[in-house]
């Protein structure tokens, strides 16, 4: 489905209230990239929550960002969207894990000053109802909201050092699928050969062969 108009990250519970039906829902944003030690089991944890889970990472402009406020526990006391004087450190990346609620709570979100119907909005229902985690990436685990140019060649160089460092694709999919135990190895040898002799081909085979 296709959000024609720019009228916010609401919406998409609402656009896709028949592909979601009765399930539970996770949103990323595509210009998001997350990466790290710890981040798997971090995200893994919070997939069966009751409720919702969104996640906190600590930057140094906030006011760019939704920024959640905690306690002296990491409870989340409130959630604001792109605040003049943010009440902590915290962003609120581009990842949300949701019950089927979110599809009600979307549907009652009005549009914020800025015209958008924000996913803050639905996050503050959460938090009233008792029912938001929130996760905090801790130092080991980086992520880049790459909607800027600035913030596109930040992320690309870090990929670029990173696999040239440990000889290894990040975010390989059947690598991932592979090592989870969602395929084996004898599905992995033609799902490489679709790719070719691309180097993302030449890596899937070269795991193949001596996975």
């Amino acid at each position: 489905e296709i959000q024609e108009e720019p009228k916010g990250l609401a919406e998409a519970f609402t656009i896709g209230e028949k592909f979601i039906g009765q399930d539970k829902v996770a949103l990323v944003l595509g210009d998001n990239i997350f990466y790290g030690n710890g981040l798997g089991s971090l995200l893994r944890s919070k997939v069966d929550v009751q409720g919702a889970a969104i996640f906190a990472y600590p930057v140094k402009d906030p006011e760019r960002y939704g920024v959640v406020e905690f306690d002296e526990h990491k409870k989340a006391l409130s959630i604001e969207e792109k605040p003049q004087n943010p009440k902590s450190q915290y962003a609120v990346p581009g990842l949300y894990f949701y019950d089927n609620k979110v599809v009600e709570y979307a549907k009652k979100v009005k549009p914020s000053g800025r015209g958008e119907k924000e996913i803050s909005s639905i996050n503050q229902m959460y938090l009233e109802a008792g029912m938001l985690e929130v996760g905090v990436m801790t130092r080991g685990m980086s992520w880049f909201d790459t909607g800027t140019v600035e913030s596109l060649d930040d992320a690309t160089e870090f990929i670029r050092v990173i696999q040239n460092r440990q000889s290894a694709m990040i975010g390989c999919i059947e690598e991932i699928a592979l090592e989870r135990n969602f395929i084996n190895e004898k599905a992995l040898a033609p799902l490489a050969e679709k790719y070719g002799k691309s180097k993302y081909g030449s890596y899937l085979k070269d795991i193949a062969n001596h996975f």
